[in-house]
């Protein structure tokens, strides 16, 4: 059993593949072939946004709005504890501080009430300036962007969407992607969208914005590639993975269906034996990743290893209590979420071709773990 069966969607659209793959192989335009332009139009009019920027990689997605607001030395940028560290290294490498906020125990996505007293805190403190937010669209499903947006314009921060796991998402019918000032995506091939490498994407409805991310994208060229009109990095999409996105982009709605019918699954097999993962009213998620939680976590994952059934924790500690970002400022009254959920916390099998039998002997291994 594949915790990410990137085998069966392969087989799916193995000929499509291959035929996008010697198209730009034949053409022979390696970088920025008229693909990377295609794969952007229809990933933008599929996001909902009016541009979207391919780029290298979905750090430098993160990384690069920071540059472009000209985000650095002594300013704050307030993103969650609990995700995977490039969203807080962007802000490290741009020279600005990363300050931590607690996530919402049902969601796992940024809470609101912790971002408030979060930029509060760093007001009264007056070491650093509040400049922007990253909300996290954990597994999937989209941050509360209601209530961060409500208290982004109150404090004039920008939101810079992380929706590395979500594209395929939406909330209120609004897909994630298109939510903030501009959002940032990766195409790591794990994620829901992904290429055969590395790769990433930035959205944005503001025009001057996307001409200056395309800049800074590569080497920030002006008029020319010879002629730079501001500091930028090396972060272009290569065409063979545009090439590929296209042909996952045409199935990745269908793949979404079927994503929402394995964690239906899921909720009805294992919802009261363990906590399943939560969808609020108005909410699709992407299901890059289906968690549960129980305090039987380590019994159950060994039980699934036996089984030969993968599962995977996200994540095992919270960037607060990483060496690497420990020194930074967090959100007064602690992170009690973000510090218990790694010892609770279990992620499942999730794609769109995991077989109903297979998916059984999950939900039967781990009611029989929980029930020892």
């Amino acid at each position: 059993m594949q915790f990410i069966d990137l085998g069966a969607q392969r087989e799916r659209i193995k000929d499509r593949l291959a035929a996008a793959i010697d198209t730009v192989v034949a053409e022979g335009r390696y970088i920025l072939g008229p693909q990377v332009g295609a794969f952007e139009e229809q990933l933008a009019a599929y996001v909902g946004t009016k541009h979207a920027i391919a780029c290298a990689n979905g750090t430098d997605a993160l990384l690069m709005p920071l540059m472009a607001y000209g985000i650095g030395p002594g300013d704050a940028v307030f993103c969650p504890s609990f995700t995977f560290a490039a969203t807080a290294e962007v802000v490290a490498l741009a020279g600005a501080e990363p300050v931590f906020v607690e996530i919402d125990a049902d969601t796992y996505n940024m809470a609101p009430k912790s971002l408030t007293a979060a930029i509060d805190h760093i007001k009264a403190e007056g070491r650093l300036t509040p400049k922007a937010v990253i909300p996290v669209d954990l597994f999937g499903l989209a941050a509360d962007y209601g209530a961060i947006e409500g208290i982004a314009a109150r404090e004039g921060l920008r939101i810079i969407e992380d929706a590395a796991q979500s594209i395929g998402g939406t909330l209120n019918n609004k897909r994630c992607g298109a939510f903030g000032h501009v959002a940032s995506t990766s195409f790591y091939p794990a994620k829901p969208l992904g290429c055969y490498g590395d790769g990433g994407a930035m959205f944005t409805d503001d025009d001057e914005l996307a001409d200056v991310l395309r800049s800074i994208a590569f080497h920030g060229k002006g008029e020319s590639q010879y002629d730079n009109v501001r500091v930028g990095l090396n972060s272009r999409l290569d065409t063979i993975q545009a090439a590929i996105l296209i042909e996952k982009l045409a199935i990745l709605e269908d793949e979404m269906e079927a994503r929402q019918k394995v964690a239906a699954r899921y909720a009805e097999g294992l919802g009261d034996v363990v906590k399943v993962a939560v969808t609020p009213k108005g909410h699709r998620s992407a299901w890059a990743q289906y968690a549960i939680e129980t305090g039987k976590r380590d019994l159950v994952r060994k039980r699934l290893g036996e089984a030969g059934i993968p599962s995977v924790v996200y994540y095992e500690k919270p960037l607060h209590l990483q060496k690497a970002y420990e020194m930074h400022a967090k959100a007064p009254g602690g992170l009690a979420v973000s510090e218990s959920l790694p010892h609770r916390i279990l992620c499942l099998p999730m794609h769109p071709y995991l077989a109903e039998s297979d998916q059984d002997r999950v939900i039967e291994t781990i009611r029989s773990a929980v029930a020892e």
